[in-house]
């Protein structure tokens, strides 16, 4: 059996050794649209993370028999394709969940505690400089009391909303799917959940549903000093409306996925005069080192089980 890792630069250093003990492996840190067809040639097994497997390249490989997707979302993959074909298609799901809760509150105190501003405060010696022992030009808040607005409450959402309940929060939650109630946090409309909540964070997948759900005119319902994070996809929030307001407003946006990834260098995001409301992660949210083993292990499984009978 051939398995082809196509993208395993997106593992980091996360060993990979799991893969040999099932047969031939090939390794690939990066493959381009234009490589793909020749990486992939002859193997029974694709494991990818990003890079997009199509129909052609399906027809031309007709021993494939399993696409191991190393993530939860499967949009890379044409899935018709693949089913016509009768080429099985494997996600991982749940790997990430505690990587992205708790990266969404290392946003949140970086942004809520003015963070970069006190670092270089002491670094750059303005803090020994000064006349007294603390430095208060940059007001802080606590999250006790304040109404935090989750989009989207799955796994993530939930784990948030948990979160912030035992820091003192008052939780409510916007449901893009429709489907996920819950008596133990609030349901509101977007509207009112912009309108009232000092913290909003995002947590839902892309699909019609959330695409540019949140746009200029939305997020201008924010009150002032709300702090307004994207850990769902980049697609939710419109980045040129995110640029715009952080030079108009008193609103902080913390934003770990975009549009296009990696950031266009002529992105708006990257030309805000205001940047200390502005907190950016190059979508790292999920890349714990515990997330990415869990993600390699689920992929092992994953082939282990197809080819087990």
């Amino acid at each position: 059996m051939k398995i082809v890792l196509l993208d395993a630069l997106t593992f980091g250093e996360t060993k990979l050794h799991g893969f040999e003990s099932l047969g031939e492996v090939a390794i690939f840190q990066t493959t381009s649209p234009e490589q793909t067809q020749e990486h992939i040639a002859g193997a029974d097994v694709i494991v990818t993370n990003k890079v997009v497997i199509n129909a052609q390249h399906m027809q031309q490989n007709p021993q494939l028999k399993l696409i191991c997707v190393a993530a939860t979302g499967t949009n890379n993959v044409d899935l018709l394709a693949a089913k016509e074909r009768n080429i099985a298609v494997k996600n991982v799901a749940g790997y990430s969940t505690d990587s992205v809760i708790q990266h969404t509150f290392s946003m949140l105190f970086y942004l809520l505690g003015h963070s970069r501003y006190y670092d270089e405060t002491v670094k750059n010696s303005t803090y020994s400089k000064g006349k007294i022992f603390t430095d208060v030009s940059e007001p802080f808040f606590e999250v006790k009391g304040k109404k935090w607005g989750i989009i989207g409450l799955g796994a993530i959402g939930r784990g948030v909303a948990n979160i912030a309940q035992a820091f003192g929060a008052e939780v409510f939650y916007y449901s893009t799917s429709g489907v996920n109630r819950t008596e133990d946090f609030q349901r509101t409309t977007l509207e009112k959940l912009l309108e009232s909540c000092d913290i909003v964070t995002v947590h839902a997948p892309l699909n019609e549903k959330t695409e540019n759900l949140l746009d200029y005119e939305q997020l201008s319902k924010c009150k002032e000093g709300a702090t307004i994070l994207n850990l769902g996809r980049g697609g939710i929030i419109n980045e040129a409306a995110v640029a715009k307001l952080v030079d108009e407003k008193n609103i902080a946006f913390g934003l770990d996925v975009f549009v296009k990834e990696p950031l266009d260098a002529q992105s708006p995001l990257l030309q805000v005069k205001n940047t200390n409301r502005l907190y950016m992660t190059p979508h790292i949210a999920w890349t714990s080192v515990e997330a990415r083993e869990t993600l390699i292990a689920s992929v092992i499984e994953n082939i282990k089980e197809h080819f087990k009978h």
